[in-house]
Order: structure tokens, then sequence, then C-alpha cells
């Protein structure tokens, strides 16, 4: 940065790491990023770092934790496509950098294992639940931050575990996540409690959905991320 400009910028690369005021990472409180794609100017929150690695090979940094310029791209899987057809990243670093096949995919599939992780770290520390009835008993107790289901849930019976609670935040996720997070073959709900893991999910979550290329699907009854019952 230079001259008199605020420390806010918006910017298309950084310098370094970043980390959120929460102790996560992904961007300095109250700065802004801008994709190297569509130029439009967004929290780093709901966008994807790279960096270009030793060996010249760029590199997602989905916790902005790695070291180096960061360049930034929206959480879309049309701007991860564009990004490496129309060269983005040797335009950004000018150089010639070597972009993974397939991009957007191996970005959904790690945004995947980091809501698995988030899930995985509330479960060891007491808070979440999985399981028509207990979820229920934190619904009713009101105690929840943050409702799961799997994608495969049926929309019917979701509807009956939310019955009663408005404006919960609901995030859909591929059914490994639960069922790997709680070592079951089979789960499809959870409930979390409200906290820094909880926000995490959901972030998470806004930014899988746009990588994914694809809405996971709504649970009858819902519009968008809210449950409005």
């Amino acid at each position: 940065m230079t001259g008199s400009r605020p420390t806010s910028e918006i910017s298309d690369t950084d310098n370094g790491p970043v980390r959120g005021a929460s102790g996560g990472a992904l961007g300095r409180r109250g700065s802004e990023r801008r994709c190297i794609v569509t130029r439009e100017q967004k929290p780093p929150e709901g966008m994807i770092r790279f960096v270009v690695s030793p060996d010249n090979r760029v590199v997602p940094d989905l916790a902005g934790k790695l070291p180096g310029r960061g360049m930034w791209l929206s959480a879309s899987r049309d701007v991860l496509d564009s990004a490496r057809t129309r060269q983005a990243f040797a335009r950004a670093t000018k150089a010639q950098v070597t972009v993974p096949e397939g991009l957007a995919d191996l970005v959904a599939t790690a945004l995947v294992q980091r809501m698995l992780d988030a899930v995985s770290l509330a479960r060891r520390a007491g808070q979440t639940v999985c399981g028509f009835q207990k979820c229920r008993e934190w619904l009713t107790s009101g105690r929840v931050g943050v409702v799961i289901r799997s994608e495969s849930a049926s929309p019917d019976e979701f509807s009956r575990l939310v019955s009663g609670r408005r404006f919960l935040p609901v995030v859909t996720v591929p059914d490994r996540v639960l069922e790997s997070a709680f070592s079951r073959d089979r789960a499809v709900y959870a409930v979390m409690a409200p906290g820094a893991l909880a926000q995490r999910l959901i972030a998470e979550h806004e930014r899988f959905s746009g990588v994914a290329g694809r809405p996971l699907p709504d649970p009858a009854g819902v519009s968008k991320e809210q449950a409005e019952l």
C-alpha cells in the first residue's frame, strides 16, 4: 500500500497470511479483497485465497495461513474455472505458474473437509449432538446456534424436527460430513451450540455452496438458509 490510503483499502493481493477476529483465518478485521477475475470487492470470509508454492504451483489457502502474497477469488465455481482458462493467476503474479486441473473440485473437496473438521471439533467439545430426539431436545431448550442436515434427509422429517423453531440458521451438508464426524453409518441431523465453531461451519458452508456449483437441497419450508416454520 502506498500514500495515505487506509489500512482497510480494497486489494487484489496481500503480503502474507491473514487471520480473522476470532482467531480463525481469512482476513483482517474491516478489510476487503478484490477478486482477480470479477474485480468485485468482498470481505475475505466469502472468498478463496491462493498462493504460489516454491515450485510455482497455485495452491488454495482455505485457512488463510500460508505465507506469501495472496490472490483472491470469489467463492464461485464459474469464477474458479474462469481464473484457470483466462490465466488470471499468471497475470496477477506476472509469472508463469501451474494451475491444478479441476481446481474448483479440489477446493470444494477441501471445503467439505473443513466443514467436517468444524463438526468434529464441536463434538469433542460437547457443542453438538446428532439424532432426531437429541436434536429436538436441544432445539426446544434453546441451545442451538445452527441446525445441520445431510443432503439425503427427508424434508418432511426435517420439518417436524424444527417445528416451532423460527429463524435458526440451517446448513445442508454432504452425507459423509455427519457420518464421519459422529462415526456412524448413517447420521442425518445434528445441531450445534452457538459460538465460534457454529459461525465457522456457516461460513465454510457458504463458500462450499458457491464453489460446488450446485445448490444442496433446501429443507421443505426453508427459504435459503433460514428455517421459517
